[in-house]
């Protein structure tokens, strides 16, 4: 799960990260109320206002603008909210803006010029570990750094056994060329990153920038954090920090009823029950001469319910020209899936593309019975050949 910027600064504050002051706007009018609040607090002489939504290339796209004055932070406030962002990350459809955050300017004058840096923690899957990776380099796109200039990142694996070490932290404080106080400020803040990441079944927390600020102080400018879906039934307070606005109403919607679903871009939906069989049955789609228009797992306890949700979900689906339902009985009797489809069939109503339902396992030829007597045009098969030949008859 995504959250916000100012919901991911909330969740580093309580872990003793320090980070720049802001207030979340949802008007033009509000913005300049919690710009008047910072300026106070702090005593900035200029605000960041920043678009919340859940991608990068914020800036690039017009999401992040300086306000010099207070008339400025309503007028720049007002172009953000309600526009429609596109950015690399958001696709050529973009998302809505909803909010903004005021922020309070943390590029001051001083002793020394500020300096931003990148720093990241994330699951190495292949060592089995998290990874630290940072950079002299922050403020610009780390993928393009990693591309051209890859020596220029720091990697450092962190073992599970007894955590991040100190040595580890002044490690990378002074690959980045951190001295005297900035180092020190910039191992606690590391060790507090380390902690927000575990304590939040975080799979990726990172900070672009992190700053250095001219008084040698190190703050997170920007951070970003995705959540483990699978931990949040213990993550009840992030559980609720969801925004919905900012997620394809599909997948809201296949969430909402227990389906694990994703768009693709074929003309031959498919509806399985285990992420194995899915894959599987979206090669035998390819090798039949279609494309998958989905992923869709309704799980080892289909029932009419989550057969229905996963035909509507499908059907809204405009490239699609046929439909492949493939549930192996196990868990689930094939009979009992069998009048759930011919259930689900009959409440949506009007379909008016071929489904073709391979029902293999426990009762599967009860199941085809019940299909072939339904009176629908529904097509059964109980073989992965019959299923995949009369998939290419329906899209050829």
């Amino acid at each position: 799960m995504n959250i916000h910027e100012y919901q991911a600064k909330e969740l580093l504050k309580k872990h003793g990260v320090k980070c720049g002051a802001g207030y979340v706007a949802e008007t033009p009018e509000q913005a300049v109320e919690v710009a008047k609040k910072l300026q106070e607090e702090t005593g900035t002489k200029l605000w960041v206002i920043k678009a919340q939504v859940h991608a990068g290339g914020r800036g690039k796209a017009g999401g992040v603008k300086i306000a010099k004055t207070l008339d400025e932070v309503r007028e720049k406030a007002g172009q953000i909210i309600g526009m429609t962002l596109i950015t690399p990350q958001t696709g050529k459809e973009g998302i809505k803006v909803n909010k903004v955050l005021v922020a309070n300017d943390l590029y001051y004058e001083g002793e020394h010029k500020p300096k931003e840096y990148y720093l990241a923690i994330l699951l190495d899957r292949s060592k089995q570990c998290n990874v630290i990776m940072a950079s002299a380099e922050g403020g610009v796109d780390i993928e393009e750094v990693a591309h051209k200039t890859p020596e220029k990142i720091i990697k450092e694996w962190v073992d599970n056994r007894v955590g991040l070490q100190p040595f580890q932290a002044r490690k990378i404080g002074y690959a980045l060329g951190l001295e005297g106080t900035a180092h020190n400020d910039f191992v606690k803040f590391l060790f507090g990153l380390y902690k927000t990441y575990l304590n939040t079944d975080a799979t990726l927390l990172e900070v672009n920038p992190m700053l250095r600020t001219s008084d040698n102080q190190i703050v997170a400018v920007d951070c970003k954090i995705n959540i483990d879906d699978n931990a949040l039934f213990r993550q009840k307070e992030i559980a609720a920090m969801r925004d919905i606005t900012q997620e394809d109403p599909m997948d809201v919607e296949a969430s909402e009823n227990g389906l694990n679903y994703v768009k693709l871009n074929g003309n031959v939906g498919c509806m399985v029950n285990g992420a194995g069989l899915a894959m599987a049955t979206m090669d035998m789609i390819k090798l039949s001469g279609g494309e998958p228009a989905n992923f869709l797992d309704v799980g080892g306890g289909a029932n009419a319910q989550t057969v229905e949700a996963g035909f509507r979900l499908i059907l809204k689906d405009p490239n699609v020209k046929a439909i492949l339902v493939n549930v192996f009985g196990g868990i689930v009797r094939c009979d009992r899936v069998a009048n759930g489809i011919v259930e689900a069939y009959k409440k949506i109503g009007d379909i008016r593309v071929p489904i073709i339902v391979r029902l293999q396992g426990t009762n599967a030829e009860e199941a085809a019975k019940i299909i072939d007597n339904s009176g629908l045009k529904v097509q059964s098969a109980i073989l992965l050949k019959d299923a995949a030949e009369k998939v290419k008859a329906a899209v050829s």
